[in-house]
């Protein structure tokens, strides 16, 4: 396994993040349990969780596995563990966003389910446009002082609110946002406009979720030569790139390596990007993400990558001029 550090924190991290959203409605708790194992008995020490995973409101029933693997294993301080606040946990007022009460309330509800007293890394889900940043940073300042949490992060920030939230934790004299989630992808590369470059100049470390697009990027036409071409969703997505799709799957072939493993790659090459979140719902998914880091792409490689996917171009400047 190799590491890196988060963002500009002295914190080290391994290439790729143990995603756990699975757990709980794909993934039974013993093999959830063995995943966790394997993944760190591999080097893997950042797990991703969040409060809303496992989709029965309220429960965060991931959340609830990962903490009993936490108490059985008693591996605790062998991983960076994070999680995540925004989403609705009740069906009231006050249940969702990032309001100092629903920070506080949050954030007592996860490290009860995970059987913990701190997180390493709490991160806001998403932005929220109502509660001012002034607001944002006194609650999680008060975590980080009290020990509950050890950095902030976002996820689903445009580059936009990663400045405001960087300038207004800068105000207050804090460490600020050391890390962004978000969507990036060969097949979805938006995120190079601004919010790459964005968390590259504040200093955040950049983990892409969905690395393998839904799918898209882990070998899908030979599935579906196998009728299991995945969800409606994966399949509208495939539909809008397959003569692409074919593309890569024929140059993966070229290349001797696996669809899913030079995704993976491809992303781990980037500059700036800290590790992709990998979402195994079995051990064989694990191992087959691990690949990844043994996938070497030169300039002929990855400059024949951006010819079947273009990415938006120079950025921040993209469409400025």
């Amino acid at each position: 396994m190799h590491y890196t550090y988060l963002g500009r924190t002295g914190l080290q991290v391994s290439r790729l993040v143990l995603g756990t959203m699975n757990f709980g409605p794909d993934t039974s708790e013993e093999d959830s349990h063995a995943i966790m194992d394997r993944a760190l008995d591999r080097g893997i020490n950042f797990f991703d969780t969040a409060n809303i995973y496992g989709w029965k409101l309220g429960e965060g029933w991931t959340e609830q596995i990962v903490g009993r693997w936490l108490a059985k294993s008693g591996r605790r301080d062998e991983i960076v563990l994070a999680s995540k606040v925004y989403e609705p946990m009740g069906e009231g007022p006050n249940t969702s966003g990032l309001s100092a009460r629903h920070i506080r309330q949050q954030v007592e509800g996860t490290l009860r389910r995970l059987q913990t007293d701190h997180l390493d890394l709490y991160q806001a889900h998403h932005v929220d446009r109502h509660t001012p940043w002034e607001e944002f940073w006194q609650a999680m300042d008060t975590l980080v002082a009290q020990g509950k949490v050890l950095y902030v992060g976002s996820s689903n920030f445009a580059g936009w609110h990663i400045a405001q939230a960087s300038e207004a934790a800068r105000r207050r004299r804090t460490l600020g946002l050391v890390s962004e989630q978000h969507l990036y992808n060969l097949a979805e590369r938006s995120a190079e406009l601004e919010v790459l470059p964005a968390a590259r100049d504040y200093g955040l470390g950049f983990i892409p979720w969905s690395p393998l697009f839904g799918g898209i990027l882990g070998g899908i036409l030979r599935k579906t030569r196998r009728r299991d071409s995945g969800s409606d969703l994966t399949a509208a997505r495939l539909a809008a790139v397959r003569d692409r799709v074919e593309a890569y799957e024929s140059y993966c072939d070229e290349i001797g390596h696996h669809p899913a493993a030079v995704g993976l790659a491809w992303l781990l090459h980037q500059d700036g990007v800290t590790a992709p979140i990998v979402g195994p719902r079995t051990l064989e998914h694990l191992e087959h993400s691990l690949t990844a880091l043994e996938v070497r792409l030169g300039k002929a490689e990855l400059d024949r990558l951006d010819e079947i996917f273009p990415g938006p171009g120079p950025a921040p400047e993209a469409y400025a001029w």
